[in-house]
């Protein structure tokens, strides 16, 4: 339910420009509002126009404040408390309520001297401080001292040289400061600065009534005695030396409620090594958060489940992200600290758990680029087969109707080596990733290889007699094929193309498939092996580029190592097995 408001903006007729009369002229506001409370100060508390100076004051401090813009609608509940204000000033003004305002201006605007990073926009910031102080001291505090002891004089010459402090804030040199930038104060150097005040004022007053002395003389023993102990506990807080101070004790008390929370942060980092089902996952992080002390209940809602454990209470913490919304219920009514702890496990928890998501998404996307990979290269093998097959095909229509030895012995040689190829094929087809590479000693797949291409007039050089080298039977056959093919298919489109083939066994092994015919094109060369490319139906296109992944996969690398009129040359090199 929204609070009610009063219709009207904080001041009428200046509710388009007081905000930006604040930021561009904050000064001449500053001042004049100091102008106000100087005057009203020095007529005194009786004076009835000193009550009219301090509403306007008050007024003009609105403008100033850093806390409401001047635009902004209020709410019921802050008019009330402005309006009594307003009746606290006019009614019950004393001096004791003028010495608690003073201490509250000087704590706000010493709560914005740090946190301006401009230096002259400091500066002024410290001059209006240094006059809240002086006006304290000199004009205010003798009022309500047990003893009033400042001469007449003092606080005539006060009255003439005091305002000369406004004279720097009004000509130190204004630097530029966005316009919509919100105003800030330090909220802890403020009530440090009050509360510090507090102590140098009673603590006068306390010295005074105890030793008999002078104003002047308690007020400047306090000050010192403060300034002491100010300087002692700082000391004490970070010392030098490499010793742990107070800040230590004060950060080990402030995050002791941290203590429960890193547990589960632990636990939460071993689950994610341990569990990879999102789903899994989320319920035992919550299950570990249910053992959190300040946790009585959890809710969430997810794209597979929508669940809830333990007791709600009025004391909720809600995040939402795109795959996880979750409500922790705190046993307690929850400070700042709290609250932003649970937010923060909630935050923690929605990232991990998008990450799972994430992850279970990559998992199938990689399996489905795993089958697709596996599947194109497949394709080309059994391509390469039909290719083979056809070969068979026409030998046989060559010498249909006689009984050939020849055709025979062709048949005996290539049907069982296409038969093995193809059932390897549709086993890799249905495991992309279970099945292993199977290596062959280099003599034995070379004789195969020449047998499978003896009638196509590719000339395979010499292989050295006892060769002891093994090579990878699946990626040599698949990469012999498509680059064998590839000059096939050349030569077919010119019949003086020249395919030769070598294989050379060592501590590494190297296959060379060298053709006759004409270069690859250089718009080509620049993404073979790297990307498909187009091949107009002549090969050179998603066949090498498979070969290629494969042969990476396998620690190989094929490459074109000669691209020339009249040469062209594939290689595909790795360690022997």
């Amino acid at each position: 339910m929204q609070p009610a408001t009063l219709n009207l903006p904080l001041f009428p007729r200046l509710a388009n420009a007081t905000w930006g009369l604040s930021q561009r002229h904050w000064r001449l506001v500053v001042v004049a509002m100091l102008a106000l409370l100087h005057v009203a100060a020095f007529r005194g508390v009786t004076d009835t126009w000193a009550r009219g100076l301090l509403l306007a004051h008050f007024g003009l401090l609105l403008l100033w404040q850093p806390f409401l813009r001047a635009e902004q609608r209020v709410s019921t509940m802050q008019g009330l408390i402005l309006g009594a204000l307003a009746v606290t000033v006019m009614l019950a003004l004393n001096w004791w309520l003028l010495t608690f305002w003073v201490v509250v201006l000087a704590g706000l605007v010493g709560g914005k001297v740090y946190q301006h990073h401009l230096r002259w926009q400091r500066r002024a910031y410290q001059m209006v401080l240094l006059y809240l102080l002086a006006l304290l001291a000199v004009v205010i505090l003798p009022e309500v001292a047990p003893r009033r002891e400042i001469d007449a004089d003092i606080r005539h010459y006060a009255e003439i040289l005091l305002p000369l402090c406004f004279v720097p804030v009004m000509l130190l040199p204004a630097e530029p400061e966005s316009t919509d930038a919100a105003q800030m104060i330090d909220f802890f150097y403020s009530v440090f600065l009050m509360l510090l005040l507090g102590v140098v004022i009673l603590g006068s007053f306390t010295v005074m009534t105890l030793q008999r002395t002078g104003y002047l003389e308690a007020l400047t023993r306090t000050v010192f005695i403060t300034a002491g102990a100010v300087l002692l506990i700082g000391l004490l807080w970070g010392p030098r030396r490499g010793f742990a101070g107070l800040n230590m004790f004060f950060s080990r008390y402030l995050f002791s409620i941290g203590l429960p929370l890193e547990k589960w942060l632990q636990m939460l980092a071993e689950l994610t090594q341990l569990e990879a089902r999102p789903a899994r996952f989320l319920t035992e992080s919550i299950a570990a958060l249910m053992r959190v002390p300040s946790v009585s209940g959890v809710a969430w809602r997810s794209a597979q489940e929508q669940a809830e454990i333990g007791v709600r209470t009025p004391y909720p913490v809600e995040f939402d992200n795109s795959a996880l919304a979750l409500t922790i219920y705190s046993r307690y009514r929850m400070s700042p600290a709290l609250h932003w702890h649970l937010h923060l496990l909630g935050q923690l928890l929605g990232e991990f758990y998008l990450g799972k998501m994430r992850e279970e998404e990559l998992r199938q996307a990689s399996y489905l680029q795993a089958v697709h990979e596996t599947g194109a290269r497949m394709t080309h093998d059994i391509k390469n087969l039909l290719q083979s097959l056809n070969v068979l095909v026409a030998a046989a229509a060559r010498d249909e109707g006689r009984d050939s030895p020849e055709l025979q012995a062709l048949m005996r040689r290539q049907l069982p080596a296409m038969s093995q190829r193809l059932g390897e094929t549709l086993e890799k087809l249905q495991r992309p990733r279970e099945v292993d590479e199977t290596y062959v000693a280099a003599q034995a797949w070379w004789e195969g290889l020449a047998r499978q291409y003896r009638s196509e007039e590719v000339e395979l050089a010499p292989l050295s007699p006892g060769s002891a080298a093994r090579l990878p039977r699946s990626l040599f056959d698949s990469v012999a094929d498509n680059l064998i093919r590839n000059a096939l298919a050349k030569r077919a489109a010119d019949a003086g193309v020249r395919v030769r083939v070598s294989l050379e066994c060592g501590q590494r092994v190297a296959l060379r498939v060298r053709d006759s015919g004409k270069p690859v094109p250089a718009d080509l060369q620049v993404t073979l092996l790297k990307a498909p490319v187009r091949s107009g139906g002549k090969g050179m296109g998603i066949g090498l580029y498979q070969a290629a992944r494969q042969a990476e996969g396998e620690g190989f690398s094929l490459a074109l190592e000669v691209n020339r009129e009249g040469e062209v040359c594939f290689s595909l090199i790795g360690p022997a097995g």
